[in-house]
């Protein structure tokens, strides 16, 4: 994966974001509702692919945790982060997701659309490895695009998304350049993948809690 800041600055990237992906600040709202329901008030909290620190915002908002790590593959996006959050709880990490050097340490570990850039490999990888870093009875939380089981659903997956593009402002051109990417620059996979995938990586727990377009929202309790 290459550095997400190459091409734009942080508030061009945050906006970009929005225009792509539908429900994209739902997406931590939603994170942060299921953290306080499952978890209450987590003391350590682990954010992978943080970007420009969105989880972090909701995470500091709401819960105040003792440590929270930002770790991405970008130095540019953790510089980032690093600038937001002046405090001495917050720590931040370049590091690929599935190298992350943590064991039992823990309570929530959150990756919010990263590991589909991963083929099978490389994303059991990052999943072990983040079931590696929770504590016992620790929650992971993503979000993740998802394919559709069947050619017809993903091509009218594809037209609705491109429709959202479009209706927030991207052109006809850059919506259709970024559809094409599927299954070229990110590898979605379906509901049932991911679930068969966080148990199979040791979560005694796997559920879907969020489905919308997509993207959808899964966890897993260690």
């Amino acid at each position: 994966m290459k550095d997400n800041l190459s091409a734009f600055d942080s508030s061009e990237y945050d906006r970009k974001i929005l225009q792509t992906l539908p429900f994209y600040e739902e997406f931590y709202r939603q994170t942060a509702d299921l953290v306080r329901t499952v978890c209450g008030f987590p003391s350590s909290w682990l954010d992978v692919g943080c970007g420009t620190g969105k989880m972090g915002s909701e995470a500091y908002e709401h819960f105040d945790p003792k440590r929270f790590v930002f770790c991405d593959l970008s130095e540019g996006m953790v510089g980032v982060a690093r600038k937001h959050f002046q405090k001495e709880s917050a720590e931040f990490l370049v590091c690929d997701a599935r190298e992350l050097p943590f064991e039992n340490e823990f309570d929530v570990v959150t990756a919010i659309q990263v590991f589909h850039f991963f083929h099978e490999d490389g994303r059991k990888k990052a999943v072990d490895a983040c079931y590696k870093a929770l504590r016992e009875s620790g929650i992971f939380v993503t979000f993740e695009n998802v394919a559709p089981f069947t050619e017809t659903g993903r091509d009218v997956h594809l037209a609705r998304w491109k429709n959202f593009q479009i209706k927030q402002g991207k052109s006809p051109e850059e919506s259709e350049k970024h559809i094409a990417r599927y299954e070229k620059d990110y590898f979605p996979i379906t509901v049932e993948a991911h679930l068969n995938l966080l148990r199979e990586s040791g979560f005694q727990t796997a559920e879907v809690f969020w489905l919308s377009y997509m993207q959808a929202g899964f966890w897993g309790r260690k």
